[in-house]
């Protein structure tokens, strides 16, 4: 008994922001070379009403067009923008989205490793006899925790959801995984305030970082140029043991989807990994990153390109906030 993916739908919110758009606000940016070096030129930000639930049942919908929603019994959902402190976001979802009440479902916190850990999870709950059709979510709009003047941020980051079916399969769609965390760096991407150690601060002190950007200890604060070092010392070779563990080559894989940071840490874990360049899928252009979204967003451009018959054997491997990372190797079609 296997398990493997049978749909991936995704939902961003109405609200295009372009590199233009931001340049009225921040005229000093240079948006051009932003956009030729980290390869975005459009994201999408949720309005002040407008929740990652709220994207989450529009991205489910999506899914359920194709799918027959009552097979569900299990619900999966990834987010780091919960509605509440509690109840679990996950409870919420399948009263919104009309499901039995004898599905299970449970929030787990985890940014951009947080689809490649969720597909391993169904996974496990699929092949221990648990489930047999897995809803794995994936919702965050981090638009809501940038500071206004914190423009690296704000070019960077965008807001969406995806909706994954999973399911029990006689074939194996989903291979080996392998996971990484060290949370000695977890003041390298982190928002201070607001949870159970710091309260809000109204009085927050305004503080800088990079190319004069600002932030409090109230907003999402990045050091870019650790996150960067981290993922170039780590993905590399933990690529690698990803392959070992699924015995395979670098050649042996159709594609590698990689978290969709930037296109230049991307372009640069390439080269590293000795992925040739039409195998290396970079999807940044139009949504950004989109954190935990990204893997399941590309996985789907991807396959409406199109561009193979039967399964194609594709890495896809997250890193980012915690700091932790994962990686595993699926098959997909391309009507998923």
């Amino acid at each position: 008994m296997g398990a493997s993916i049978k749909g991936i739908e995704f939902y961003l919110p109405t609200n295009k922001v372009s590199n233009k758009d931001l340049l009225a606000k921040f005229p000093d940016y240079d948006f051009d070379k932003f956009e030729k070096k980290v390869g975005i030129k459009n994201r999408y930000w949720v309005s002040e009403e407008e929740t990652a639930l709220d994207l989450a049942v529009k991205a489910c919908y999506k899914l359920f067009a194709k799918i027959e929603k009552d097979q569900i019994d299990y619900v999966i959902y990834c987010t780091q923008s919960p509605e509440y402190f509690l109840p679990t976001t996950a409870c919420i979802l399948q009263e919104r989205l009309g499901l039995p009440t004898n599905v299970g479902a449970f929030d787990y916190n985890l940014g951009c490793s947080g689809y490649v850990y969720g597909v391993s999870l169904a996974k496990a709950l699929i092949e221990s006899g648990q489930s047999e059709h897995v809803l794995l979510v994936t919702a965050e709009t981090y638009s809501k925790y940038l500071h206004p003047d914190d423009k690296s941020n704000r070019a960077i980051f965008g807001d969406g959801a995806t909706a994954t079916l999973i399911s029990k399969d006689t074939i194996d769609g989903l291979k080996k995984f392998s996971f990484g965390t060290d949370g000695s760096g977890a003041e390298k991407l982190i928002i201070k305030n607001g949870a159970g150690k710091y309260a809000t601060n109204v009085d927050a002190t305004l503080l800088t970082y990079g190319s004069n950007n600002h932030y409090t200890d109230n907003h999402l604060y990045m050091n870019g140029p650790e996150i960067f070092n981290f993922t170039a010392e780590n993905i590399p070779n933990f690529t690698s043991k990803v392959l070992e563990k699924n015995d395979l080559r670098i050649d042996d894989l159709d594609y590698l989807v990689f978290h969709q940071a930037n296109a230049f840490m991307l372009e640069f874990l390439r080269k590293r990994v000795k992925a040739e360049k039409d195998k290396f899928y970079i999807d940044l252009e139009d949504g950004g990153n989109t954190v935990s979204n990204t893997i399941p967003i590309a996985l789907k451009r991807l396959a409406q390109k199109a561009s193979w018959n039967g399964k194609a054997k594709v890495m896809i491997v997250g890193f980012g906030v915690g700091l932790s990372w994962a990686g595993g190797v699926i098959e997909i079609d391309t009507n998923i």
